[in-house]
């Protein structure tokens, strides 16, 4: 009897008895698919179980499976599951750090908020997963401010008041800069260090006060 599968991309606590057509492993943070599609589907079944042991859960990962077919998330509670199910009938395990939940329901929807924000039309702007952290640019987003500039004497930086839109994109990016070296230099050695204009922006815009 042929299983029943949700018409929807993302799966959620479902994961189906049968032999994959599509072989996955994931290594190193990423899901490569080396199979080929099934013959009663068009889309690829990838089945992947929330564990401590496996792959840690990161935006490289978030943005794989978002460009993909789908997918499916295997749930445990307390000790987990059977290990036979996580040798045969899942294709990996993903794990969203060095923490011990009482299920894996929570880090199921932590991933899915992650990978469905990235599906078109999710966000108004197309443009927001590239600017924001672990975007592009492989720094942390720059510090927000909104209205009103003024509020009990704590004001909004002078240069996001100015109008000069040009000076204002240097600023974010300085302060980007800034933050990541304060609080994730690692990220700055992943990506060779910084370049001369983002030297000369840390010189030309301080950081913002942080706590």
């Amino acid at each position: 009897m042929k299983p029943y599968v949700k018409p929807h991309a993302l799966q959620f606590g479902v994961f189906q008895h049968r032999i994959k057509a599509a072989l996955v492993r994931l290594f190193k943070g990423h899901a490569t698919v080396v199979g080929r599609r099934s013959e009663d589907s068009a889309l690829y079944d990838l089945s992947l179980a929330t564990y401590d042991t496996g792959d840690l859960f990161d935006q490289s990962l978030a943005d794989e499976l978002a460009a993909g077919d789908g997918f499916s998330l295997l749930c445990g509670r307390y000790e987990g599951v059977d290990h036979r199910v996580v040798e045969h009938l899942v294709d990996g395990e993903v794990s969203v750090g060095d923490v011990v939940l009482s299920g894996g329901e929570v880090a199921a929807c932590l991933v899915i908020e992650a990978v469905a924000r990235l599906l078109p039309g999710a966000m108004g702007n197309s443009a927001s997963p590239v600017t924001e952290s672990f975007g592009a640019s492989g720094l942390l987003e720059e510090p927000q401010y909104t209205r009103p500039a003024d509020f009990r004497g704590w004001t909004v930086p002078d240069v996001l008041l100015s109008g000069d839109h040009g000076r204002i994109e240097r600023w974010r990016l300085a302060q980007a800069v800034h933050r990541t070296l304060r609080v994730r230099p690692d990220l700055i050695e992943a990506r060779g260090g910084l370049s001369d204009q983002e030297q000369r922006l840390l010189e030309e815009f301080p950081a913002v006060p942080y706590p």
